[in-house]
């Protein structure tokens, strides 16, 4: 899996690039303002992700980035950030961008992130995700998570849920957490017998 890493921090750059690594499957690129990434981006396009930092020289606000998403072959590009003006998880989204990355998340939830995102999903963690109703409860769920959610209501593993949606398991346990927050439920039984109750599944 090719990603690209543009961010002016030097420290950050290296961490990212070396958990990713650690991890396997992962071949990093890093470079340090928007420029470099376009020119990353025309010379060895399309990555399967490209993670841009909010505030990095040359990004202009969004402008960058939808740069980035119209150069980078269909495949998806993410923003991340520090501290950013609320809204900006909207306007990433409105921009087809393939999610938000805060980076106060921990390592762990970051690398599940970049895996889902070059997946082909979208990704905002759910406490910045404008809320479908107070409290956040019962948000709608995405398409996949309707296919991951009808798998958990068959009984199946995430490890065979994964093999029949042709996605990473990591990929299906990052689904059910979503579901479950979604739903209001306790862990993935729980959130089965929510979904038959309400005629889901």
């Amino acid at each position: 899996m090719r990603i690209l890493i543009a961010d002016d921090h030097d420290l950050l750059r290296d961490v990212l690039r070396s958990y990713l690594e650690a991890e396997g499957g992962f071949e990093v690129e890093t470079v340090a303002d928007l420029p470099q990434a376009l020119a990353a981006i025309q010379r060895a396009a399309p990555f399967d992700l490209v993670l841009l930092d909010y505030s990095m020289p040359g990004m202009n606000g969004f402008d960058g980035l939808e740069q980035a998403v119209a150069q980078n072959g269909g495949r998806p590009v993410a923003l991340m950030s520090g501290l950013a003006p609320a809204g900006v998880p909207d306007r990433v989204m409105a921009c087809g961008a393939a999610g938000y990355l805060p980076k106060t998340l921990p390592a762990r939830s970051v690398v599940n992130a970049i895996r889902f995102m070059a997946a082909g999903e979208l990704y905002v963690p759910l406490d910045l995700a404008r809320p479908a109703t107070p409290g956040g409860a019962d948000a709608p769920l995405s398409l996949r998570e309707r296919q991951v959610l009808a798998a958990l209501c068959a009984g199946h593993p995430n490890k065979e849920i994964a093999r029949q949606l042709d996605l990473r398991e990591p990929t299906i346990k990052l689904h059910v957490k979503l579901i479950c927050r979604k739903l209001g439920a306790r862990n993935r039984t729980h959130a089965a017998m929510i979904a038959r109750e309400r005629g889901c599944c």
